[in-house]
Order: C-alpha cells, then structure tokens, then sequence
C-alpha cells in the first residue's frame, strides 16, 4: 500500500483549490454590491452620467438613491455572511447584521420624510431632499458601516 505525502509539491491533486460553494457566493455579493453601487450614483448624482434633468433632487431621484443603497445593503450581507461559511457566527456578528437593516431602515425614513409627512416639505408640496434629510441619510449609512465592520469574522479556523 502507497501513502502520498503531505507536500503539496509531490502530490498534484493538493495543488487543486477544493470546490466550495463559497466562491459563487461572494461573487453574487461583489456583483450585487457593484450593481448597487452604479445605481446609488445615479440616484445620488445623475449629472455625471449627463442625465440630470432637474435643479433639485426630487422623489424619483430619492428612490433610485434608495434602491442603490439597497443593493448596496443586500450585497455586502451575502459577501459577508458568506464569510462566516463553516464557522459559528458570534453575538457581534448577529449585531452587526441587524445594525444594517437598522441603518438602511434609518436611511429610507430619512430620505422619504417629506413623503411620509415628517419633513419640512409636506405631501402636497414637491419633495424636497434638505440639509436635514441628507444627514439623516449619512448617519443611515455609518450605522450600516458600522454593521458591516461588526460582521466581519476576524477569528479563522
């Protein structure tokens, strides 16, 4: 009977990656992340694509800035939780995965206080995306920063 022996470079088939499902996974997350990406510029600042059409930024705008940062959102959740594959996933890391949806939560609530009748502009009047709302919408964003770093394993196997 032949044993192979533990060097890599005597034995050809430990030089081949071992399939996983892991890879496809963080792809799906890299290429949602990047769609979503896109599309937060345009919502964010359509004039650099050359399709602004408008002096303000108005509710169509507001809700494709929104959809892109969802996508952000549900992309960087995959990427990361794709991360933990194998591993037991820690209080901090449940944290941070609900810290995300809290933060875009936050965000959505921010952005759309003028529709939902809490901003300065009520619904009768045209939407209007103020110094107010767009902080709402950055302290939105930190607590889904946040989330992501507290997701992140930094104990391997």
């Amino acid at each position: 009977m032949s044993t192979l022996p533990d060097d890599p470079t005597q034995n050809p088939a430990a030089l081949q990656p071992q399939d996983d499902s892991l890879t496809p996974r963080i792809r799906v997350s890299l290429i949602l992340t990047f769609i979503g990406l896109f599309i937060f510029a345009v919502g964010a600042k359509p004039d650099l694509f050359g399709w602004d059409r408008s002096p303000v930024v108005g509710f169509v705008q507001i809700i494709v800035l929104l959809i892109g940062l969802a996508w952000i959102c549900a992309g960087g959740y995959l990427g990361l939780h794709a991360l933990w594959w194998g591993l037991e996933r820690t209080i901090v890391g449940d944290i941070g995965s609900r810290l995300v949806a809290t933060g875009f939560v936050f965000s959505v609530f921010a952005g759309l206080a003028d529709i939902f009748g809490m901003g300065s502009h009520s619904f009768p009047q045209i939407p209007y995306f103020g110094p107010w709302q767009a902080a709402g919408v950055l302290i939105g964003q930190g607590i889904i920063a946040l989330g992501f770093l507290m997701m992140i394993p930094f104990r391997q196997k």
